[in-house]
């Protein structure tokens, strides 16, 4: 049995009749820093879940991220039993398109399709032979006739790779941590909690089983930094304390980024996530109108605050064109979230995705327009419903003007990011536990790693409040660390050159760098 597990086929990021050049295969440029110019933070993810399904059959198996279609057929010719197709909303097109080259190209190739587009009413207008919604592992099991209940093994992965700063290709190694899937929040709009059946569906379920994935991960690939793809990671604290105790108890320095709704961090406190590592995190404070459960009651402003004070990166992330959202409000709201002054902000237009509660209310009531492309639905381009308020192209120009105030009134995100954690190493200060000395010595090293980048920032600062911030955060590392070296002013000068040759990219509309195409064969 041969098994090829494929994302789809690029370019991405480009206006064709598979996309749209405003739906990138970058997470930050796409939607949060993608209005900051040559200060934008670049990176690439792999496809996590292919992964993860590949280390969990018995199969011989590829995996195939970021191809061409070229590539891709070129893979098909190794005479695969399966071939599974992974894709979301924006890329049903290409998914059709490759499963047609399957049966073209592998004819007597069982096709399989799954991710977050599987939910759509035409995905049977792609050839298949099986659609997996929901989790991935037992299904394709299943599909396969393995037993689809043995244990799951942790793939060891790097969370992300390509990573460019000011133009500088830099590596910044994490590893991928999924300590489960799905959330029972149920928020209207989150297509992850629906895909789940609004359920968490558990990987790792101890802070023992987690730790000793961090330490398969050391071993293996030298990284103790990582990410923990788990919507809301908190939720489920004995796991984090049990995890934070194993980390003090060996002497380790593990760092996490992470994702939680604001009360489960105002129930283990900020001290806690100081103990257990976490160098950032993503906060879903979604709108100021409207109250969700996971909100109530949270002074943001005040957490934020205390997060960056600590040395915690803070990534907040907002939803515009809401239905209580008119032509003042809206503005009120992307102001007031701005306001509390996190390091980054995800805007994201309302989507009303498939088997999601607000998708089933607007297509019950007439509101989706059917003839906009599935191509064009991924929140920052512009709205797929009708709004009482905003016209399509209106919310076009909302979003991107949302985007421009963020980076016109706080300054770039890299400068932000330095700032919080210089602000955490003053801070957590005078401590004797050696877990915390281990945590202050960390925020030292990165914030040197920031010193070059900030001596070039100065020379691209797009308006007065930018310089402001750029010259107020370089003090505070001289008073914190003294007078940059030599070696770190000649680094500055590398990175000027870089940042002003992406400059010139940026200017001329050269900067939608693709993905190179990764292959990773699993017991072949």
């Amino acid at each position: 049995m041969k098994v090829l597990l494929s994302s789809v086929f690029g370019p991405y990021g480009v206006d064709d009749e598979y996309g749209q050049a405003s739906c990138r295969m970058e997470l930050f440029h796409n939607q949060v820093t993608r209005e900051q110019g040559v200060f934008s933070i670049r990176m690439f993810h792999p496809t996590f879940g292919l992964h993860f399904l590949a280390a969990n059959i018995s199969a011989a198996t590829t995996v195939l991220d970021f191809p061409s279609e070229a590539r891709f057929v070129e893979e098909l010719r190794n005479d695969y039993d399966v071939v599974g197709i992974s894709f979301i909303v924006p890329n049903f097109e290409r998914a059709k398109r490759m499963a047609k080259l399957v049966r073209r190209h592998a004819p007597r190739a069982k096709i399989v399709l799954g991710g977050h587009g599987t939910p759509l009413p035409e995905v049977d207008e792609i050839p298949n032979d099986g659609v997996c919604r929901g989790e991935g592992v037992r299904w394709l099991r299943s599909f396969l006739g393995e037993d689809p209940e043995r244990p799951i093994t942790h793939p060891i992965l790097s969370d992300s790779f390509g990573g460019r700063i000011l133009g500088v290709p830099v590596v910044d190694h994490s590893g991928h941590l999924t300590p489960g899937l799905g959330c029972p929040n149920a928020c209207f709009f989150c297509l992850t909690s629906s895909f789940f059946d609004h359920k968490y569906i558990p990987y790792l379920t101890t802070g023992r089983e987690m730790f000793d994935v961090c330490e398969a991960v050391e071993r293996t690939l030298g990284y103790r930094k990582f990410y923990v793809m788990d919507e809301n990671f908190l939720a489920h604290p004995e796991r984090a304390y049990e995890l934070a105790d194993l980390i003090a108890r060996n002497g380790k320095n593990y760092r996490f980024s992470l994702f939680s709704s604001a009360e489960n961090i105002k129930k283990v406190g900020v001290d806690f996530l100081v103990r257990l590592g976490v160098i950032s995190v993503w906060l879903g404070v979604e709108s100021n109108l409207k109250t969700f459960p996971k909100n109530r009651g949270v002074d943001f402003a005040s957490l934020v605050r205390e997060l960056r004070d600590h040395g915690i990166l803070v990534l907040t992330s907002a939803i515009l064109f809401l239905e209580e959202h008119d032509r003042a409000n809206i503005w009120e709201d992307i102001r007031e979230t701005v306001a509390l002054e996190p390091d980054l902000i995800q805007f994201m237009q309302l989507g009303p995705a498939p088997n999601t509660p607000v998708y089933r209310r607007f297509r019950a009531s007439g509101r989706l327009i059917e003839d906009v492309p599935y191509a064009e639905w991924h929140g920052q381009g512009q709205i797929w419903f009708r709004h009482p308020h905003f016209s399509r192209e209106e919310s076009g120009r909302i979003l991107t003007d949302a985007f421009r105030y963020d980076y016109d009134t706080l300054g770039p995100s890299l400068v932000r990011m330095a700032e919080t954690v210089v602000r955490g190493f003053q801070n957590i200060n005078g401590s004797r536990d050696p877990l915390i000395v281990r945590r202050r010595e960390s925020l030292r090293r990165r914030a040197e790693k920031f010193r070059p980048f900030l001596a070039a920032a100065r020379h691209h600062a797009h308006n007065d409040n930018a310089r402001a911030l750029i010259e107020r955060v370089r003090a505070t590392y001289d008073e914190a660390f003294g007078p940059m070296s030599l070696k770190q002013r000649a680094q500055g000068q590398v990175v000027r050159a870089y940042a002003a040759q992406e400059a010139r990219r940026v200017a001329a509309g050269r900067n939608n760098y693709q993905p190179p195409t990764i292959v990773t064969r699993y017991r072949t």
